[in-house]
Parts: C-alpha cells; sequence; structure tokens
C-alpha cells in the first residue's frame, strides 16, 4: 500500500474537526452544567436540600456522581473530534436521566418540595435538550 492510501487526508481531518465544533460545545456544555451542579449539591446540600425538600445525603451522592460525569464529558468534549462511542453513550445516559428526572417527579419518589418538583422537571428539559443537541451535532459529522 502507499502511502496516500493508509492515510487520512488533511482536508478530511480539518473538514471532519469542523463539522465536530457543534458537538464539542454542546458537550461542553453539558460538562460544565453538569459539574457546575454536582459542586453545588457537594458544596451546599444542606441549603440546597431544605429548598429542594431533598435529603443532604442524596444530593451529596448525586453531586459526587455528576462531577466526575462532568468531568468525564468535558475530557471527551476537549478531544478535536469525540469519539462516536463514548458521546453514544453521554447522549444515552442524557435520555435515561431525563426519563428518571420526570418519573421522581411524577411520583414524588424522594418526596421533593414543589420547588424540589419542579427543580427535577427544569434540569430534566435542560438534559433532555442537550441529549438532542448531542444526537443532532453526532449526525452532523457522519458518526
Amino acid at each position: 500500500m502507499t502511502t496516500s492510501q493508509t492515510s487520512v487526508h488533511p482536508a478530511d481531518t480539518t473538514a471532519r474537526e469542523t463539522a465536530a465544533r457543534p458537538l464539542r460545545m454542546f458537550l461542553g456544555l453539558d460538562a460544565a452544567v453538569t459539574a457546575g451542579n454536582g459542586l453545588i449539591y457537594l458544596i451546599a446540600a444542606g441549603p440546597v436540600g431544605d429548598l429542594l425538600g431533598l435529603d443532604t445525603g442524596l444530593l451529596r451522592g448525586i453531586g459526587a456522581f455528576l462531577t466526575v460525569y462532568g468531568v468525564l464529558v468535558g475530557v471527551l468534549a476537549g478531544r478535536k473530534v469525540p469519539a462516536s462511542g463514548p458521546t453514544k453513550l453521554v447522549i444515552e445516559a442524557n435520555l435515561l436521566w431525563t426519563v428518571a428526572s420526570v418519573a421522581t417527579a411524577a411520583f414524588g419518589w424522594f418526596g421533593p418540595s414543589t420547588v424540589g418538583t419542579v427543580w427535577i422537571l427544569m434540569q430534566a428539559a435542560v438534559v433532555g435538550a442537550f441529549a438532542v443537541l448531542q444526537i443532532n451535532g453526532l449526525r452532523r459529522f457522519g458518526s
């Protein structure tokens, strides 16, 4: 095989990187919002728990998970062309989180206050929107 048959043409690489920019942006926003929420839940579990009507231990556990998850999504967002496999996992996790959040609000799991129920539904909408934007971003560059 010649070198031209085994290497990727620079113009193709640049085109993929350009096409991946929206996906990188949506992953990056997801990472920032997720890690930010996680840190707030960790640092201010008491006051946030009082406001939302949720147990501080639950919020700390969710906060730890969200902080780590947000950092990992941020690492993925930092790639010039995010790998499709991990990106699909992020999308699936976001869709699962959205469904679980709506179910939590609908069934009153964990006993949130009215403010907590509204918060749960609002963050479900944001996470669901990230999933849709990431799906469209992934499709844009053909992965």
